[in-house]
């Protein structure tokens, strides 16, 4: 498995016979090489991980972070800057110990689950008004565009109050700035100028005439933040409050489509959907690229051990079907719990808005069962298109009739 110096060493991400189904490395890196060299989209070298545990421990060890540019890791994008993880604003913000805690904690007050359930009916009201309009527009729909696109967007917006209206400058922005093989480092630098002071200027109104979203609270609350750590924050949750999202809705709704049983047994019974999303979270097998962690000091994983300063590409969703951590893990079974799955990361770096993605997918989820049961794919599940080149996975579309 692992290759010899004189052999191109083997790329990463692999690629996937369909959008819905996992690349056949995974488990076969799981199995017999489960610390191995690979070669990003860069071409630098970093050591993929794939199994549960050690995955789940290189995630949690407080030591390491993402990396910076100052820490000469390789790069996940082909730009000559290497991406958005590179980029100056993951510079900005606070990467380690108290400062990053800190910056967590005060951002979390947003994300709690009293929060979460009291922007349910509104989430709820926003998806039936989506459906309407794609329902009166008729059959076949791109569900993509009609309701998982607008809807994360538009609950992203609100919380920052920012204006609805631009969601399509949001879109090309941040799938500039996600991008590992599709944009230039010209058009990369642009996006980030552009949303930057696109940002700067939202703030500046913000300090000027508060609202009620969480820029105007921070500021409110007197954080000793620059500007440029509000604007890096703004656009952090921006492009993560909708890019992943609407991905998600779109590949949740595919997979519990593409075997017509699934959709039946939720219909039947709708209290599974919370554990429906879970499942589908831990069974993605399009979600992109994984979670970067620079090692700055030897570490051992696996029964390997990395010197510092190798760059560790922690692949969740390869992690997420192992059989070690999860029984038929190869099998997506609804009513699964426990389900520890690794979709949102672990440690200090999990994912700050992990019960604002599970409120949404959980009411699209409900109102897609109440309003449009007899939902179906109107192409063939292996014939569904992913996303390409950017460091999220997703369905470029989904094609749906009712």
């Amino acid at each position: 498995m692992t290759p010899s110096h004189t052999e191109p060493l083997p790329r990463f991400p692999f690629e996937a016979a369909t959008a819905l189904e996992p690349p056949a490395e995974w488990a076969e890196f799981r199995e017999k090489c489960p610390v191995a060299r690979v070669a990003l989209a860069s071409g630098d070298e970093a050591t993929l991980i794939t199994r549960y545990d050690d995955v789940k421990s290189v995630l949690s060890d407080p030591r390491f972070t993402r990396p910076t540019p100052a820490d000469n890791a390789a790069r996940v994008a082909d730009t000559e800057s290497g991406g958005v993880f590179n980029s100056e604003m993951a510079t900005v913000l606070p990467q380690h110990g108290e400062e990053h805690l800190k910056w967590r904690r005060l951002l979390g007050k947003w994300f709690t689950a009293k929060r979460m359930n009291a922007l349910r009916p509104g989430m709820a009201a926003m998806a039936e008004q989506l459906l309407d309009e794609m329902v009166a527009k008729g059959a076949p729909a791109d569900l993509k565009a009609g309701l998982a696109f607008p809807l994360p967007v538009w609950v992203i917006c609100d919380m920052l109050g920012v204006p609805d209206a631009d969601r399509d400058r949001f879109a090309h922005w941040s799938d500039v700035m996600l991008s590992m093989t599709r944009y230039t480092q010209a058009e990369f630098d642009a996006a980030q100028a552009e949303f930057g002071r696109y940002m700067g200027a939202h703030i500046a109104a913000k300090r000027a005439e508060p609202g009620e979203d969480i820029l105007s609270a921070l500021i409110a609350e007197g954080v000793d933040w620059s500007d440029a750590t509000l604007t890096a924050t703004g656009i952090g949750l921006l492009i993560a409050g909708h890019e992943t999202t609407a991905n998600m809705i779109a590949k949740m709704t595919a997979m519990l489509l593409a075997d017509r049983s699934r959709w039946e047994q939720l219909l039947a019974d709708p209290s599974l959907v919370r554990t429906a999303v879970e499942e589908a979270l831990r069974a993605d097998a399009n979600a992109g690229v994984g979670m970067l962690r620079y090692l700055s000091e030897d570490f051992e994983v696996g029964g390997t051990v990395l010197p510092g300063g190798t760059t560790a590409m922690c692949s969740m969703a390869a992690a997420n079907r192992d059989e070690r951590a999860f029984e038929n893990a190869a099998e997506i079974d609804l009513t699964r719990s426990p389900n520890p799955h690794l979709a949102f990361g672990a440690g200090a770096h999990a994912c700050l808005g992990q019960p604002l993605a599970r409120t949404e997918l959980q009411v699209v989820l409900e109102v897609l069962l109440r309003k449009l049961p007899s939902l179906e794919l109107a192409v063939p599940a292996d014939e569904l298109r992913r996303v390409e080149g950017l460091a999220v996975g997703g369905l470029r579309e989904l094609p749906v009739r009712w």
